[in-house]
């Protein structure tokens, strides 16, 4: 089941879930808007393959925004730390960016139990569009976890920065093809 915004204000208020920095005035009738970091970072290479490693270049959002340009993926985080020990959280777009052609969580929503931190954001622009550091450009629910709590201990679980694909996980998953570098 999901939380109510009221739920997730008590849920905090326990220390259930960690929203930090916590502003009420964020809270929806089943979410909590997020609020944008002011780093961004994009992978530089021409094609991407997730068994190399990125070549990262990293930029601060100026305090006038950022113009996003189309068909790039922009790596950037959460304003807040977010996360539970008791509840799953997923991060999704607001719609309203959504219609203005920003898709934020294209592929990863889902957070895991036990990991609180500072997220790491896919944004992607199909037009260009101006975005500000600290605007709202999500929302995140609290879902009952049901079954056995194993804490997420991986990769992406502590990390505040905009991280990267992690080749080394990837190929522990896939062979690498013949032929390739």
């Amino acid at each position: 089941m999901i939380l109510t915004g009221s739920a997730i204000g008590q849920a905090v208020d326990r220390g259930e879930i960690c929203l930090d920095p916590f502003d009420r005035m964020l809270l929806n009738p089943n979410s909590y808007n997020y609020r944008l970091g002011s780093i961004l970072r994009t992978d530089m290479r021409a094609i991407l393959d997730p068994l190399e490693e990125p070549e990262l270049a990293e930029q601060r959002i100026p305090e006038g925004g950022i113009t996003l340009d189309p068909k790039r993926l922009y790596l950037g985080t959460t304003l807040e730390r977010i996360g539970s020990t008791e509840y799953v959280p997923t991060l999704i777009g607001r719609s309203s960016l959504g219609r203005l052609g920003l898709f934020l969580q294209v592929s990863a929503d889902l957070g895991q139990l036990g990991a609180i931190h500072q997220w790491t954001l896919e944004l992607v622009a199909v037009q260009p569009i101006h975005i500000y550091a600290g605007m709202v450009i999500g929302q995140v629910s609290f879902w009952h976890a049901y079954g056995d709590r194993l804490k997420y201990e991986g990769y992406y679980g502590t990390r505040s920065d905009a991280a990267p694909c992690e080749p080394a996980a990837v190929a522990n998953r896939f062979r690498k093809p013949r032929g390739r570098r």
